[in-house]
């Protein structure tokens, strides 16, 4: 396996974990394979060194990932508000998991970034924030499970990884990898896999969960989206679909069950990225996906200050979703030029 890591940065992460006891894991908003299977993963590795780790979440993480090991020892600060206080006050030691700046933590923010303790980031987005004591930034891995899994390696302790512990390093590298399809820079990240599956590991289970079982009202749902509420424009390659609160309602909404939808129209052909916006409370939440290197993050940054990856990417809109949808199909035309190489094969 390449050693893609900074020696320096493994063996500080190692110093600040045998110096702590009570060590925090956390993540961003709205969790998704990733975000869990990393602070799991985490988890699961610390107790294996005889630490007591807490995992504490902003919010609730979405139903499909009920599966994973530890998944019901996970505090959520939305629910359990004085219990996430005591413990983020009480730690000696905070990890920051798959976000690169603290307002991807919404109201959690605060806490994590008011805590007295030493903090550590590991991410794999651009563009970080720089509020940790040890920054473990590496925008090329394709998940931050990636990452966790190499750090791990770098520090020598493989060892300690139980079947447990490598069922959601594997989760979250299979979540944004969309099953080893996208957003993979190392090949030997196919190793990683081999040595996953060694200690046990049930890909087969895994996907099932995550990429191939939804409620009936979650397929319904998709299949209303695809039918009813997806534009396509040729002429920029584009695709967009676009949900309203009263679209979620009528098909019992429940969080988690868009997860997937945004990836669905980049299965046709001529099709090279994929906007997705949902109607939440006062605003609207965005998704961004692409094929063939166009850049969705630049769509995310530019038009609503979000971020994220090349090919994946996202952004929050604080107004209507028919504002929303406006500015980005006045703005289609701005990022043609992405599109060249794609107009001359076509």
């Amino acid at each position: 396996m390449e050693k893609l890591i900074d020696p320096e940065k493994g063996r500080a992460l190692l110093r600040l974990l045998e110096e702590s006891s009570r060590i925090v894991l956390t993540c961003h908003v709205r969790p998704d394979g990733d975000a869990i299977g990393s602070t799991l993963g985490l988890w699961h590795l610390l107790r294996s060194l005889g630490k007591e780790p807490t995992v504490v979440i902003p919010d609730k993480a979405p139903g499909y990932l009920q599966f994973l090991p530890g998944f019901k020892e996970i505090a959520v600060y939305t629910r359990h508000d004085p219990f996430c206080r005591k413990v983020v006050e009480e730690a000696d030691l905070i990890i920051c998991c798959d976000f690169n700046i603290p307002s991807r933590q919404d109201e959690l923010a605060p806490l994590i970034q008011g805590a007295s303790c030493r903090k550590v980031m590991i991410d794999h987005h651009q563009e970080p924030g720089h509020f940790a004591d040890l920054e473990i930034s590496y925008p090329d891995m394709s998940s931050t499970c990636e990452l966790v899994f190499r750090l791990i390696a770098s520090m020598g302790l493989f060892g300690e990884v139980d079947l447990d512990c490598a069922t959601c390093l594997l989760t979250g590298i299979i979540t944004d990898t969309r099953n080893f399809n996208v957003n993979i820079n190392h090949n030997d990240i196919y190793e990683i896999l081999m040595r996953l599956l060694e200690l046990g590991v049930d890909k087969k289970h895994i996907v099932k969960e995550v990429m191939e079982t939804k409620s009936l009202d979650a397929l319904r749902l998709e299949a209303y989206a695809i039918a009813s509420r997806m534009e396509v424009f040729p002429d920029h390659k584009a695709s967009l679909i676009t949900l309203s609160k009263e679209d979620l309602d009528a098909y019992n909404y429940q969080k988690g069950d868009t997860e997937g939808l945004v990836n669905k129209p980049l299965e046709v052909k001529g099709i090279v990225y994929s906007i997705f916006m949902r109607e939440d409370g006062d605003g609207v939440k965005i998704s961004a996906r692409s094929i063939n290197d166009f850049p969705v993050s630049a769509i995310c940054k530019d038009l609503y200050g979000g971020g994220g990856h090349l090919q994946a990417s996202g952004a929050e809109f604080d107004g209507s979703l028919e504002e929303c949808r406006r500015i980005l199909v006045d703005a289609m035309g701005d990022y043609d030029k992405y599109l060249k190489n794609e107009k001359k094969d076509r």
